[in-house]
């Protein structure tokens, strides 16, 4: 079923990731810009511009690494995790039924993993922009996106990536996960 017109013209408006009050140079600023223009995470030759720009990034800037270096297992155990709470979900008359819309929800779980390491390199809370998210709120309502499982993705998200950093570091990391599962409530 193609997309309608509403959410084609919503779709490039639902960039959730702002960096316009960071307080950093403008190069590193560009760094992530330029990565989220290209829907990708930042890479080591991105990660280590920053540092080189910005040295108080250094600790976030690794922890932001082992997110992105664990990012499709982080993903893979938060898919699994949505079919074990939603075992219909993907069935035909569920809600992410036909196969392309469960595949469009583990995308914007990957996506949302790759805005989070953003907030986490650049220590930034919060790292979103309101009139993205309120597109992507539109969006996910023109496109009927099942909130409950996609909340439920995104604790899953949270829960996988943490497994990856000690108890200091889980501190650390929790507030970028739960702004972006609190933003995404409201919706």
């Amino acid at each position: 079923m193609p997309l309608s017109e509403r959410a084609q013209q919503l779709i490039p408006k639902a960039k959730i990731i702002s960096f316009a009050n960071w307080p950093y140079q403008q190069a590193a600023i560009a760094v992530w810009q330029q990565a989220d223009d290209q829907t990708r995470y930042l890479d080591d030759s991105d990660l280590d511009t920053i540092v080189n720009l910005e040295p108080d990034l250094l600790v976030s800037s690794q922890q932001a690494r082992k997110l992105r270096d664990n990012a499709n297992s982080i993903v893979d155990n938060a898919r699994q995790t949505v079919l074990n709470q939603f075992p219909t979900i993907f069935q035909p008359g569920g809600d992410l039924h036909p196969p392309h819309r469960a595949e469009a929800c583990w995308r914007d779980f990957w996506n949302f993993l790759r805005c989070i390491t953003y907030g986490v390199a650049g220590q930034q809370i919060p790292y979103t922009s309101a009139e993205g998210l309120e597109n992507m709120r539109l969006l996910y309502q023109e496109l009927q996106v099942p909130l409950g499982a996609m909340i439920s993705g995104l604790e899953a998200l949270k829960q996988y990536s943490l497994d990856y950093f000690s108890d200091s570091e889980k501190t650390a990391i929790t507030p970028y996960f739960d702004h972006l599962i609190a933003v995404m409530k409201k919706f």
